[in-house]
């Protein structure tokens, strides 16, 4: 079993959120998934971009304050998304699609062979979260079958 956590032995460390895996997503590039999942928080699209480019340990902290979960609404580029919505869960696939094209990244889920992904240290209530450990592995584990062998 791959516990994937930042501080993790690789390849859990390089699959982690917080990973300096950049990737673009509609012309915004993102320094790691950490920095484009808090940039969701915010509904203005420059400060959007100003946190997609942060480091994504350093995004996690500067969204800290923000109160996203008290309406249960996420931005993209000006698009309101419900956190329990549809439009939510394509963005977060999208997102993760264009993130797959990392070759670090890539190599690390690949490299994770067929052993079974999990994130203890994630939360199980998306209420509480903006992604639960429960969607967090099950788009890797997506990811992963979708390698070609």
């Amino acid at each position: 079993m791959i516990d994937v956590y930042s501080k993790g032995e690789y390849p859990a460390n390089v699959l982690s959120n917080f990973y300096p895996n950049a990737f673009g997503i509609d012309g915004i590039k993102c320094r790691s998934m950490e920095s484009f999942l808090q940039s969701l928080k915010y509904k203005n699209i420059c400060r959007q971009r100003e946190v997609c480019a942060l480091a994504g340990k350093i995004a996690k902290r500067n969204a800290l304050a923000k109160k996203w979960f008290k309406k249960q609404v996420l931005w993209w580029r000006g698009v309101k998304m419900k956190r329990d919505g549809e439009a939510y869960q394509a963005m977060l696939r999208r997102a993760y699609g264009e993130l797959a094209k990392n070759p670090v990244f890539a190599k690390a889920l690949a490299d994770s062979g067929n052993e079974p992904l999990t994130h203890s240290i994630g939360k199980q209530n998306p209420k509480e979260t903006i992604l639960t450990e429960v969607e967090f592995v099950g788009l890797l584990t997506e990811l992963r079958e979708r390698l070609d062998p």
